[in-house]
């Protein structure tokens, strides 16, 4: 198992980073949109769908709104909007999991709740392209939500005791996310320092990272949820040794919008 994760890693590493920091604007966009709409393909499972067809039916779904989404950026503002208050509700979802099930709506309520996860990703990550210092914002959120899964991982392992979601995902500790939490606070503030930002600015930026990995922490125990209610162990097998796109990106499709909405609240790109 671990030689195929390695195997698997060093192929998709150079195209990841080819597609995320060489590619700019229709290319760009048509990149991260084969990864949505693979993550598409792997949701409609998530939601019920069996039959293949039905399943590559809603990816190609998925392909034409990305499109129109494309074709229509003025409609980016209010998808952000929608995706905050989603990340909120989903929230309460897992916090009240297996109650919650009840209000997810069925399969069509489920596969609304796939295009609200990762349509707003996708746009996020638009945005962040099109905005100064595109490419180190892109870093910035992928740095954050992976030291926080490292930070978690190592604090969660030494110190975990306190189950955070047991319903939901039992791995994962309240001890865990204090430790993420804290990984992540102190990367945003050495890079303020090495930037020499003020005062103000820091601790904006520290609770601007702190909101984002709190919400990268819900996008992963969002999918775990629906995992467990569908008895799925991985989102799919497309990766070998890693499961799923989506398990490899369910925690930044809840950063990558919460992130761009900050960042534009703060004025730093216009919509």
């Amino acid at each position: 198992m671990l030689k195929q994760r390695i195997i698997t890693a060093l192929v998709l590493l150079p195209i990841a980073l080819g597609g995320f920091f060489l590619l700019d604007g229709g290319a760009f966009a048509l990149f991260i949109g084969a990864v949505v709409t693979l993550g598409g393909w792997e949701w409609a499972r998530l939601a019920g769908f069996e039959a293949q067809s039905l399943r590559v039916a809603y990816a190609a779904a998925v392909a034409v709104l990305l499109g129109l989404l494309y074709m229509v950026p003025v409609v980016a503002p209010l998808l952000l909007v929608v995706a905050v208050l989603w990340w909120l509700v989903a929230t309460f979802l897992v916090m009240t999991y297996p109650d919650s099930s009840r209000l997810w709506g069925g399969v069509p309520g489920r596969l609304l709740i796939g295009l609200l996860i990762l349509l707003p990703a996708w746009q996020g990550l638009i945005l962040l392209k099109q905005w100064p210092q595109a490419n180190a914002l892109i870093i910035a959120v992928m740095v954050l939500v992976w030291g926080a899964d490292i930070g978690a991982y190592f604090s969660g392992k030494t110190f975990g005791k306190r189950k955070l979601a047991p319903k939901v995902s039992p791995g994962k500790s309240w001890e865990g996310l204090y430790g993420g939490l804290a990984a992540s606070l102190l990367i945003t503030f050495l890079v303020g320092l090495q930037q020499e930002w003020s005062v103000t600015e820091l601790l904006l930026a520290m609770a601007g990272a702190a909101v984002v990995v709190l919400i990268s922490v819900v996008g992963d125990l969002t999918e775990s949820m629906f995992k467990r209610q569908s008895g799925i162990k991985d989102s799919s097998n497309l990766l070998p040794g890693h499961g799923g796109v989506l398990d490899r990106i369910d925690s930044l499709t809840a950063a990558i919008p919460v992130f761009a909405t900050l960042l534009w609240l703060a004025g730093w790109g216009a919509l």
